[in-house]
């Protein structure tokens, strides 16, 4: 076959294991936020699409929408979090934490329309974009799942696909129909013999690694990483011994969007980027996260990286069938898992 070209073939499996890379980043992240909360976090993918336009409106010296969904989160989780104090007894608490919502958002703003019109470095532009998505995995936790936290796995997913139509039509207001690229971190190619390959490619797989190393330092090193490590594996057994799962949850979900924000970026100089387009990039790290059965963070990984490489493969081959091929892939993994997977009801976990 053609894709089996020396001159073709590790092209294509560069491409695929670029793609995978940043895929392997989402399976990561779904699994733990699965773990640890017992939510299937379908919005992962507007993650992608927010770090990815965001960097895009502040190339083009604009300041982002992403600003404004992050003041109107600030603003719903401080009032909701005031209350819940007040309710406790503890209004003096309830007014402290608003004075510091309103602190924070007011640096926010003047931070980012400062800088926005300036048109500062990539970098700096990199670092505000991870500022303005980050906050917003913590905020959605606190505003949509925390109330939500004695629910249903069923209720948890009705409230994800409700997140995400909603993550969806507000990036359509912010940003607009159009696609939207960003420019490479490490503009150049370098060639290996008769393949040249970009840097930016080798900066993604260099980068995803680094931080799968870091996650993996993180739990195994690190007091808060071993907290939610011991929340996955039993959530009751951590609140017992003093493990706040609110806590475990908003530091859950501040990991997931920040990965999610990374991958965006890495993956904006290779890919055009649409308001849209985060379901199709997160159900991708979806299949890499069925195929470790949303509880091994390895399986999960590698089979992210193999949904890249039939991805680049089949582009080539059968490109008109390339999302019929990836996305077909999820079914023989669910009929594995659900005859070889001990099934436990929920209120025994």
């Amino acid at each position: 076959m053609q894709i089996f070209d020396p001159t073709i073939f590790p092209i294509l499996a560069a491409d695929g294991l670029t793609n995978g890379a940043v895929y392997a980043l989402l399976a990561l992240a779904l699994v733990l936020v699965f773990a640890v909360t017992r939510v299937i976090f379908i919005p992962q993918g507007e993650f992608v699409v927010f770090g990815t336009l965001t960097l895009a409106a502040l190339q083009l010296g604009r300041v982002p929408g992403t600003l404004w969904l992050l003041l109107a989160l600030l603003a719903l989780a401080a009032v909701m979090e005031a209350w819940s104090q007040t309710r406790r007894g503890q209004p003096g608490r309830g007014g402290v934490t608003l004075l510091g919502a309103a602190l924070v958002g007011g640096a926010a703003y003047l931070l980012t329309g400062w800088l926005a019109p300036l048109r500062p470095p990539l970098w700096a532009q990199a670092l505000l974009t991870l500022a303005l998505v980050a906050p917003l995995g913590p905020l959605l936790y606190r505003t949509v799942y925390q109330p939500l936290r004695d629910a249903t796995v069923l209720v948890l997913l009705i409230a994800s696909v409700a997140l995400h139509l909603a993550l969806t039509g507000l990036g359509l207001v912010f940003f607009g129909p159009e696609g939207s690229r960003t420019p490479p971190f490490a503009p150049g190619n370098l060639t290996v013999g008769q393949v040249t390959l970009s840097n930016q490619s080798l900066l993604v797989i260099l980068i995803s690694a680094g931080l799968m190393l870091g996650l993996y330092f993180f739990f195994e090193r690190t007091m808060p990483g071993k907290a939610l490590r011991a929340t996955a594996v039993n959530r009751l057994g951590a609140r017992l011994v003093g493990i706040s799962p609110s806590s475990a949850g908003m530091l859950t979900f501040t990991l997931a969007a920040l990965i999610g924000a990374v991958g965006g970026m890495l993956i904006g100089p290779s890919v055009a980027v649409n308001y849209d387009s985060g379901f199709l990039i997160g159900l991708k790290g979806f299949i890499g996260a069925i195929i470790g059965g949303l509880v091994s963070y390895p399986l999960a990984a590698a089979g992210a990286l193999l949904v890249g490489l039939i991805e680049s493969f089949a582009s080539f081959s059968l490109s008109a069938w390339k999302e019929v091929i990836v996305f077909t892939l999820i079914l023989p993994v669910l009929l594995w898992r659900s005859l070889t997977t001990r099934h436990i009801p929920e209120d025994e976990e």
